[in-house]
């Protein structure tokens, strides 16, 4: 069975840059119709430019998803422009440091409230979108192996992932007699926009980052947009409640011991 979303409507957030840039991007060239999600104007404007004339449309939709109110703006968006609501990529992630033994840092409410509660609200949205329609669905959440890590520095992110993954397996169960479909992908090794600013800071850490992962390299972004389209097309009809983890076998045997998602 092909990867065909032909003509389906699309949400992806988090579009302006890395994973959730090229999810887009590969949707578009599929003949999806999708809506760019991102608080970066500038980058979703040329973005949404160099996308014209490819197969499906893209239009761009600027807000803090963070904001209720912004949720729902962005499913009235989706609808005054495609209709109707097929599918959901959450991909805009926040990946912060965070220190465990210093009770004031907030970054740990910070990252559990970007990476699940934002993502919860989206999930219903859609979904809620997807029932009235009665066509059923597919929601893909980005993830991280950070789920199954325990760095120091990463226990925000490591939780907030975990809770990610575990959202995702409840939603599945939850949406499954609506044939709403709930899938995440699980970063590891791949060159999304937290991992390419991360290394920019340290000059060692692309080095480590390769030598802890069995493949022996770090992955492209369109790596990971491949295993969304694949989780969102009725190639995946019989997948849901999945976290696939496209880390280049990292996962397997991680020997990181710094924060590198």
């Amino acid at each position: 069975m092909a990867a065909n979303i032909s003509e389906k409507s699309v949400i992806v957030t988090g579009a302006a840059n890395g994973v959730g840039l090229a999810i887009a991007r590969l949707f578009v060239a599929n003949g999806a119709n999708v809506l760019l999600a991102d608080m970066d104007e500038d980058k979703l404007e040329a973005e949404i430019e160099a996308l014209e004339g490819a197969e499906g449309k893209a239009v761009s939709f600027v807000g803090d998803l963070r904001e209720k109110l912004t949720v729902n703006n962005l499913m009235a968006a989706t609808i005054d422009a495609f209709d109707r609501v097929d599918i959901l990529v959450n991909a805009s992630r926040q990946v912060l440091p965070s220190d465990p033994l210093k009770a004031a840092d907030d970054r740990f409410e910070t990252m559990m409230h970007q990476n699940a509660t934002v993502n919860l609200r989206l999930c219903q949205a859609a979904a809620k979108r997807m029932i009235k329609q009665g066509a059923g669905g597919a929601i893909v959440n980005l993830s991280s192996i950070a789920a199954q890590d325990c760095v120091p520095e990463s226990v925000g992110y490591s939780v907030a992932s975990a809770a990610l993954d575990q959202l995702t397996r409840s939603l599945a169960v939850a949406y499954a007699p609506h044939d709403i479909r709930v899938n995440a992908v699980a970063l590891g090794s791949i060159m999304s926009g937290s991992l390419k600013a991360l290394v920019s800071e340290d000059e060692d850490l692309r080095e480590e980052v390769i030598a802890a992962t069995p493949i022996g390299r770090i992955g492209e972004a369109n790596e990971a947009a491949q295993a969304a389209l694949f989780l969102a097309s009725p190639c995946a009809s019989f997948v849901t409640g999945q976290i696939l983890a496209v880390d280049g076998g990292r996962s397997l045997l991680d020997r990181m011991t710094k924060l590198a998602y």
